[in-house]
């Protein structure tokens, strides 16, 4: 039996330039499931917490993210640590691979786990077959219009000029997306999902943590 799938996306401060969380902070998150989309915006410490707590609410499943190994969830990290936050999110270092356009102080993609639910990368998995078979561009919305799912796009590095309906419906609408792709590979996108060490297996070489990604 598959488990329930949560879409998850994240839009950062585009008045800082979005791309460094030492600089921008979340101003949304969403989180998709089979008929229920949630977003949530205001106050960054108040919206990661509420995040946090929510996905402990739901039944363990797959968070789908697009590039989230390689910004979402580490962006997520770093801003909760300035804030103090402890979360449920767990990140490791994935050393087979190294980041095309990493942030700053980001070198590997992250494995991820969130609480009870595993992590999976729709980005990830698209590029390492179908991208890379039919040389097409892994980007959310060149994959989404490829199958004739309807996107909303918005020019992302203006983000700070749409109104906060704008902004809802566009986060909620690649969270939307990024689990109906990861979906459209089921059941076989299954063998995608990160693998985080065993706590009590783990090499304390490997670098998984709760707080701090680098």
């Amino acid at each position: 039996m598959v488990p329930p799938r949560y879409g998850f996306d994240i839009e950062t401060d585009t008045r800082a330039g979005g791309l460094d969380p030492q600089l921008a902070g979340i101003v949304a998150v969403a989180v998709s499931s089979e008929g229920d989309d949630r977003v949530f915006e205001g106050p960054e410490a108040s919206l990661l917490r509420a995040v946090d707590e929510y996905l402990a609410t739901l039944q363990p499943g797959i968070i789908v993210t697009w590039n989230g190994s390689g910004f979402d969830l580490p962006f997520i990290v770093r801003r909760a640590a300035m804030h103090g936050l402890r979360t449920g999110l767990r990140l490791c270092d994935d050393r087979s691979a190294r980041l095309r356009d990493p942030m700053p102080g980001l070198v590997h993609p992250q494995l991820a786990g969130w609480h009870e639910h595993r992590h999976l990368d729709g980005y990830r998995l698209y590029r390492a077959d179908v991208g890379r078979t039919l040389g097409l561009s892994c980007a959310l919305k060149a994959i989404a219009k490829t199958v004739g799912l309807p996107a909303i796009t918005v020019d992302a590095s203006r983000l700070h000029l749409l109104s906060a309906e704008e902004v809802a419906a566009y986060v909620s609408s690649d969270a939307r997306l990024a689990r109906q792709l990861v979906d459209r590979r089921l059941p076989a996108a299954l063998r995608a999902l990160d693998r985080l060490p065993e706590p009590e297996r783990q090499d304390p070489l490997d670098e998984c943590h709760p707080l701090v990604a680098h």
